[in-house]
């Protein structure tokens, strides 16, 4: 059990027997009358994906949940399905839904994983920040295209689609925000 006030983002609670992760937290301070700081938190649901919103008094105690943040590997896609293998136990996972569709385009065979597990199950699922991608199709290298912010269209190996610099041409490897799905810079 930990205190309202020792909540910070990342952190995994165990809300109504599902673990829960802290998007964002923010405190108000007490009125003049005195009372408790309020902790008002934003959290996703890592069982159903919901998005809530909570608020808690600074005594508060609220339970951690039996979550692990394990190294993995993705190994291959079956379908609507990744399948993803614990590289402490070699244990495989077939993981789908929402938290396999968010990160598919970011996913090569043999590339790490951040697995998130609750009750021997992965409910969650991280890439690294940075990837680096091939590109396979894009329009021809714009002419005298200079750091102007003058992009175009390109499709990588995994499918996905990002705005790259007019000057990028086809087989060239790139690197990409897998945050926001952009081009930072070729690899």
């Amino acid at each position: 059990m930990i205190n309202a006030s020792d909540l910070k983002r990342g952190l995994v609670m165990k809300l109504d027997d599902a673990p829960c992760v802290v998007l964002e937290l923010s405190q108000q301070s007490p009125t003049a009358r005195g009372g408790n700081t309020l902790i008002k938190t934003k959290f996703r649901n890592l069982l159903t994906g919901q998005v809530l919103q909570k608020t808690f008094k600074s005594g508060d105690r609220i339970e951690e949940a039996d979550f692990n943040r394990r190294k993995g590997q993705f190994l291959y896609a079956a379908g609507d399905l990744g399948v993803f293998m614990d590289q402490e136990s070699y244990e495989q996972y077939e993981v789908g839904g929402e938290s396999y569709d968010e990160i598919s385009g970011y996913l090569l065979e043999g590339g790490e994983v951040t697995l998130g597990i609750f009750n021997e199950l992965v409910v969650s699922l991280e890439v690294p920040q940075v990837v680096e991608l091939l590109v396979t199709e894009t329009a021809p290298a714009i002419k005298n295209a200079t750091a102007t912010a003058q992009t175009k269209e390109a499709i990588l190996e995994t499918g996905i689609r990002v705005q790259v610099p007019g000057y990028l041409e086809s087989g060239e490897k790139i690197k990409i925000d897998t945050r926001e799905c952009r081009f930072i810079s070729r690899a």
